[in-house]
């Protein structure tokens, strides 16, 4: 498995890219077709943060199914660990859903999202930021890639990202949405082709968004 290991804002140290190294050894355990691993290391440096200085984000390319975690702490070591904890468990459902599907249970298994193209490799030294949210919508994005833009002074950050799936069901769309660990997951709905957000609301519920125009909505 291909492991990269990058820093936003920070310096990654030998000691911790070692470490990622040998503890990366649990996802391969779980998941032995997993054939990437991204690691970012974020520093805040607002000292008022100081308890979540060090974020972590841990995303894993296995099989056909993209898996994400990621934890922030006081240091990049126990941030590590948390995220790891994450991903290991999404990993098992995965794993586990799959044994499901081959045994004739009905669960969907998760869909092909396609070519996912890994992130460039990031500088490790912090950059002059363009002070600008137009530049977060301004250039064009492949598969995977993403952009991201710190608005003046402010803490204010806006990441774009270009995502490519193919249409799936709510349920899919819910298992999607698991698996990268966010409270809510964009798809085109293969049902009815319209783009659609699913979303936590609180404890086993959950709502689903479609959206449309209303040029279409008077065609049905």
């Amino acid at each position: 498995m291909e492991i990269v290991v990058t820093g936003r804002h920070t310096q990654v140290k030998q000691r911790f890219r070692d470490v990622v190294e040998t503890k990366m050894n649990r996802v391969t355990a779980i998941a032995p077709d997993a054939q990437r691993a991204q690691i970012v290391l974020t520093h805040e440096g607002n000292p008022r943060q100081a308890d979540t200085a060090k974020r972590v984000e841990i995303t894993v390319i296995a099989g056909r199914t993209v898996v994400r975690a990621e934890a922030s702490s006081t240091d990049e070591f126990s941030a590590l660990d948390m995220a790891l904890d994450k991903l290991t468990l999404r990993l098992r459902r995965t794993r586990d859903r799959r044994k499901d599907h081959r045994r004739g249970y009905t669960n969907p298994v998760p869909v092909d999202l396609g070519v996912v193209a890994p992130e460039p490799e990031a500088e490790e030294v912090e950059e002059e930021p363009n002070n600008s949210p137009e530049a977060a919508v301004a250039s064009d994005l492949g598969p995977g890639e993403s952009v991201e833009v710190q608005v003046g002074d402010t803490p204010i950050v806006i990441r774009r990202k270009l995502h490519i799936a193919e249409p799936m069901s709510i349920d899919e769309a819910l298992y999607e949405m698991e698996l990268i660990g966010h409270d809510f997951f964009l798809f085109v709905n293969k049902e009815t082709g319209r783009p659609s957000v699913v979303y936590h609301r609180h404890g086993w519920s959950y709502g689903v968004f479609e959206i449309d125009t209303p040029e279409n909505v008077k065609k049905d």
